[in-house]
């Protein structure tokens, strides 16, 4: 990325607060600048590409150094920023009093500084950070050194020593935990959800080293807590075992919500906790029980703009499903057009495993409604950039999806290429699910026309999908969407609505 791609990215994510402070740090009436210049024409031409940005530059101030300009621009908005963080943040304010303390022992202010460096682990210990109590107590005990420990009996000498070893104990049991939930976390983002009991087993190593790990530590600690029932709900999710994974999410909702104070800026984890409450709610259809939690979603306010719509994406995602699951179409369609300006014109501005979700749900509105032109259009923002989603599991879903469109649009010369495709690509997968052998099978062939053989193939077809319903494994990629439901609909030849409305009011 060029510096100057990371000067606009950085230019449109400013808060309105961040735009307001660095005004006045600026002062507007120096608009003249050079700096000022290209920030104008960044902020008021967000679509402009580079090359007009820098010639509309060039013209205002012919003959200004570009490279110069666009780099004291950028360290410019860091360092307000910054400031502004300062004020907002507690990780931003504690570790910039340490940068004070070390200005005030230079300037030999040897009473303030030790003053400030125990409101810094006074500050530190109430709001758990660890590593701000480290920092800080070693910093004291370098300086008290320096100065032959003046009025510091042995006694006490020993006690900040003790402090430093107890900020180390708890760095090292949260980063030991975090080390496990990071690798669980790696496992199923690229590996996807356990699709056997042999990939059950495998997580069996994650599983004992985390319960050796709590069996030891001082449950006390917000950050340990935290980390144990993320590891573990995130572990039940992945396994399929929805109404424990709630329950776990449940409890870690609570933690949080008694602990404010102690939220991160942006608070990640607390986004991550009520999604998983909510994917677990949806993985046992209780609906109405999402309403509370997708409106606690609701009640977040942070200004990063990457936050946000990241937020508003999941907030929307879990609004969308239980129209989608039940197979109110027309709802859904509203629903995503409520959402084009807030949501769907900043698409590329999310990560890739959200891009490909949103793209993944949107064109099965399209396909619940028959538009199969539109579905296949949006879907194939994802596929014709596979070398950038293939890694995630949501891909194969995809793909198994695209089928389905190409099926109703009726080119079975491109599906019977997809098809050979993916079983190469199955091959190097660990399992490929019951769900996707069937599909390949069935969308191979034409679907009979006689009423008499039509019904003995969906006689057969429903006895073995009670057995796929039945595998909590192969209930993964049915949470996603119930492939099931479209192949019963196909042979009933009824809407697909029908078949997911009778399914979700059972």
């Amino acid at each position: 990325m060029s510096k100057l791609q990371s000067l606009m990215i950085l230019t449109h994510s400013l808060t309105l607060a961040e735009k307001r402070a660095f005004s006045i740090r600026t002062n507007r009436n120096k608009a003249k600048t050079d700096y000022m210049i290209l920030y104008n024409i960044i902020e008021q031409s967000r679509e402009l590409s580079q090359a007009s940005i820098l010639a509309e530059f060039l013209k205002k101030k012919p003959g200004a150094s570009v490279e110069t300009t666009i780099k004291y621009l950028y360290e410019l908005l860091l360092e307000v920023i910054l400031e502004l963080k300062k004020e907002q943040d507690s990780f931003y304010l504690l570790f910039n009093k340490i940068m004070k303390a070390r200005i005030l022992f230079e300037k030999s202010l040897f009473d303030e500084c030790f003053s400030m460096i125990g409101d810094i682990i006074q500050y530190a210990e109430i709001h758990e950070n660890h590593y701000a109590i480290l920092l800080a107590a070693r910093l004291e005990l370098d300086y008290l050194l320096v100065l032959n420990f003046p009025n510091l009996n042995e006694k006490d000498l020993l006690k900040k020593q003790f402090k430093i070893n107890e900020a180390l104990k708890y760095l090292r049991k949260i980063n030991e935990q975090s080390f496990l939930f990071e690798n669980l976390k790696h496992r199923v983002l690229y590996k996807g959800h356990a699709r056997s009991q042999r990939q059950k087993d495998e997580l069996n190593d994650l599983v004992y080293s985390e319960i050796s790990i709590v069996a030891s530590q001082n449950q006390d600690c917000f950050e340990i807590s935290k980390l144990h029932q993320l590891f573990q709900s995130n572990y039940l999710i992945s396994v399929g075992d929805y109404q424990s994974a709630l329950n776990s999410y449940i409890e870690l909702n609570s933690l949080f919500e008694a602990n404010k104070h102690l939220w991160s800026n942006p608070p990640i984890y607390y986004l991550h906790t009520l999604e998983g409450v909510l994917e677990s709610l949806r993985g046992i259809r209780n609906y109405e029980g999402m309403v509370y939690f997708i409106n606690q979603l609701k009640a977040i306010d942070n200004q990063s703009s990457s936050f946000r719509i990241h937020l508003t994406c999941i907030i929307y995602l879990y609004e969308l499903f239980p129209f989608l699951d039940r197979g109110d179409f027309d709802a859904s369609l509203s629903l995503m057009k409520n959402y084009q300006g807030v949501l769907y014109d900043k698409l590329f501005t999310l990560n890739t495993a959200r891009q490909a979700e949103l793209c993944l749900y949107t064109s099965l509105i399209y396909f619940g409604n028959s538009e199969y032109q539109k579905a296949h259009k949006f879907l194939n923002q994802i596929i014709l950039r596979g070398k950038n989603y293939y890694h995630l599991p949501l891909y194969r879903t995809i793909r198994l999806v695209n089928l389905m469109i190409l099926y109703k649009l009726g080119d079975f010369e491109l599906i019977k290429y997809e098809i050979r495709s993916m079983k190469r690509d199955l091959l190097d997968a660990s399992k490929d699910y019951k769900i996707e052998r069937f599909l390949f099978k069935f969308l191979s062939k034409q679907i009979p026309a006689s009423i008499k053989k039509r019904e003995q193939l969906l006689e057969r077809t429903l006895k073995e999908f009670a057995e796929i319903h039945k595998d909590v494994f192969e209930k993964q990629i049915l949470r996603i969407f119930d492939f099931t439901a479209w192949v019963e609909a196909m042979l009933r030849k009824v809407p697909l609505s029908d078949v997911l409305q009778l399914r979700n009011t059972l």
